[in-house]
């Protein structure tokens, strides 16, 4: 890995908060393109070559990329290679993109620090995505970079989350409601952002947004980043709907595998974020509507 010094982060805005706003703007989008590669499933072998069409493809039309660590650490030194590749080549073609490490960190104060003067000053990602177990000292070492900051997970979309995310302390409080006070509590929480999925009905039948909806009313201003959508069975248009105005919504396997054509996969990757960013449009019309 090598150091990014020539990033100019003088001109680049100091939180997080302000960093994605103006990357939604810009994009007039809240689509995040998660680069997920599984040889398995890749049309073409090469991990940097895979992702550079798909960032090709798509860099007009999104606000953010996610790069899920698991999937780099699992090709050793090589898959490495290719994340600190994919996100010099993100730099390059789009500079106004935010770019999420999906690394899940959380560990004492010490350790913390050089997790993020990894993923900061050597991978060069805006935020991380973080779990919040081990109290605020896991969440601390990731605020004290300017313009860079942390996602904590608050509601996640695996089936088994909710087994702690709902339990209920003495007061009668979700721990998920206590997790996402105590994340933006820390510093002033300009540098934090949640992670919320939707969840399931009982019957597993549909979504349900009610939590997102819940944290989004409470938390106004906080930057939410929403996964479980698409091939997850989340809908991009019901968390949309309740999503605020700093959301982004996470795509990975419903973009960047529409297609197993190595000719095509790009083209139809970009296809797929266009219907995304048709559903998202349509949530936010219905917001604006007030229709449910």
């Amino acid at each position: 890995m090598t150091l990014r010094k020539e990033r100019l982060q003088h001109s680049a805005p100091t939180t997080i908060r302000a960093r994605l706003a103006r990357a939604i703007d810009a994009s007039g989008s809240h689509v995040c393109v998660g680069l997920d590669p599984d040889p398995s499933r890749m049309p073409v072998p090469d991990v940097t070559e895979f992702n550079r069409e798909i960032v090709d493809s798509t860099s007009d039309l999104v606000a953010a990329y996610k790069l899920q660590f698991a999937f780099y650490e699992a090709l050793g030194i090589p898959g490495m290679r290719a994340l600190e590749a994919t996100v010099r080549h993100i730099r390059d073609v789009a500079p106004g993109a935010f770019v999420l490490a999906d690394a899940k960190r959380g560990d004492v104060a010490h350790t913390g620090q050089a997790y993020a003067k990894a993923v900061f000053d050597i991978m060069d990602f805006d935020a991380v995505t973080v779990s919040p177990y081990m109290g605020a000292e896991a969440i601390t070492p990731f605020l004290d970079y300017s313009g860079r900051g942390a996602f904590v997970l608050c509601w996640t979309s695996n089936p088994g989350g909710a087994a702690i995310q709902a339990m209920r302390d003495s007061d009668g409080r979700p721990v998920y409601e206590r997790v996402a006070e105590l994340a933006l509590s820390l510093g002033d929480g300009e540098n934090v952002g949640l992670v919320v999925a939707p969840s399931r009905s009982d019957d597993g039948s549909r979504s349900e947004t009610k939590v997102l909806a819940g944290l989004v009313a409470r938390y106004p201003r906080t930057p939410i980043l929403i996964p479980g959508v698409g091939a997850q069975g989340g809908s991009a248009e019901e968390c949309a709907r309740v999503g605020g105005r700093m959301f982004l919504i996470s795509s990975s396997r419903g973009i960047i595998y529409a297609s197993a054509d190595p000719l095509t996969y790009g083209q139809v990757a970009r296809d797929a974020v266009r219907a995304c960013r048709r559903e998202i449009a349509g949530g936010i019309r219905g917001a604006g509507t007030g229709k449910q």
